[in-house]
């Protein structure tokens, strides 16, 4: 299945692959674990009708190099998403963060100094204790997982993917996320990254979520076994005024099991906000207005 990256960014670790589309304010799509920018291949096409959009594979991940000694911890995502915005010159774009994309991106906006014009966070690591399930297993196992036979290398990557999907993957579309992940390098770089991804990088955020001041929009699918809906509500009682909005009948990729609502989200304007961080609904209601309801 065809989609491409042409551009190239260097980092001190590796070459980071990236592309754009369309035109109009810059949005920027940043994916997780252990998918790549293709996760976008039918999200971004249809935002470009209206916005510049800009996508990219983190480095370990997808068309981006990947090789021994790099740092792939959250905090060093981080610090490569802080690059590419400066060699993009965006100063203020809207951010959309999925799985791991979400800390790589609080983590920009919280510590990083990177401003945004808003931020949408779907199915996302958000902090909390979310160091859970498979995902822990592979961080005390990594060694002797990293020596499975190939074909139960596969397999237990191909049965993680289908997880994460409530209705299931269209022909063709997991062979193209498990390819990078094929034969001893690519089984060698999904345990690289997966054990340096840590809970301890988004603990160093919590305490400042309350003060973030740009729109937040949290969207879940009710059906994600990921990261369940909890961890929406965790993300939703944090950040000041975020909205919050269910997909029902979708799981974790909501790329795979509702692109249609997921693109109308986002294409959905945020609510203006007055100096007193009030929606013109809330001071409506508080003036008066919109009584019934």
């Amino acid at each position: 299945m065809s989609w491409t990256l042409a551009e190239e960014f260097e980092t001190p670790e590796g070459v980071m692959r990236w592309g754009v589309m369309g035109s109009g304010d810059p949005v920027v799509l940043v994916h997780g674990t252990p998918y790549s920018s293709f996760l976008w291949r039918d999200i971004a096409p249809a935002l470009a009708r209206t916005r510049t959009v800009f996508v990219f594979d983190h480095l370990g991940f997808g068309r981006s190099d990947r090789r021994e000694g790099q740092d792939l911890g959250l905090a060093a995502h981080g610090r490569n998403f802080a690059r590419l915005l400066d060699h993009w010159e965006l100063s203020r774009p809207s951010v959309v963060a999925h799985d791991i994309g979400g800390a790589v991106a609080l983590r920009t906006l919280l510590l990083e100094g990177r401003d945004y014009r808003d931020l949408t966070l779907f199915d996302a690591v958000g902090g909390g204790e979310w160091e859970r399930g498979l995902f822990r297993l592979i961080l005390e196992h990594a060694d002797v997982l990293g020596q499975l036979p190939d074909y139960a290398h596969e397999a237990l990557v191909a049965s993680h993917m289908r997880h994460a999907t409530h209705v299931g993957f269209r022909p063709g579309v997991l062979d193209a996320f498990l390819e990078p992940w094929r034969g001893p390098a690519g089984q060698v770089a999904f345990y690289r990254q997966y054990r340096q991804i840590r809970q301890a990088d988004t603990a160093e955020y919590e305490h400042l979520l309350g003060g973030i001041s740009i729109p937040v929009r949290i969207v879940w699918g009710r059906e994600d076994r990921i990261l369940p809906p909890e961890y929406a509500e965790w993300l939703h009682a944090r950040i000041p005024h975020a909205e919050l909005h269910w997909i029902e009948r979708a799981g974790h990729l909501l790329q795979e099991d509702a692109p249609g609502q997921l693109v109308s989200h986002l294409t959905a304007g945020f609510p203006r906000r007055d100096q007193e961080g009030r929606t013109d609904q809330e001071g409506r209601r508080e003036s008066g207005g919109d009584r019934h309801r």
